[in-house]
């Protein structure tokens, strides 16, 4: 088994998973190592899931229809002196 320190930890943080272990009857060791290993299990989210909650959300609102403008010919660059 590995071990690693943790340096720098606020002290709230440091309170609140004393409280935390207390409820839940283990050591604070004990509990830093159940929420890593639960949170390690979950599977990370992508890009797409956010497309698809955000799509979820915008679509019900209907579409948009934008009038393009009309081409014209590319202007002249500006001169600097």
């Amino acid at each position: 088994m590995a071990s690693i320190t943790i340096r720098k930890l606020d002290d709230s943080v440091k309170a609140k998973l004393r409280i935390r272990a207390a409820k839940h009857g283990r050591s604070m060791e004990e509990e830093a190592r159940e929420i890593l290993t639960k949170g390690l299990k979950e599977k990370p989210q992508t890009g797409l899931d956010l497309y698809t909650a955000i799509r979820r959300h915008i679509e019900p609102l209907g579409g948009v229809e934008l009038e393009l403008p009309p081409r014209r010919p590319i202007r002249r660059p500006p001169l600097f002196r």
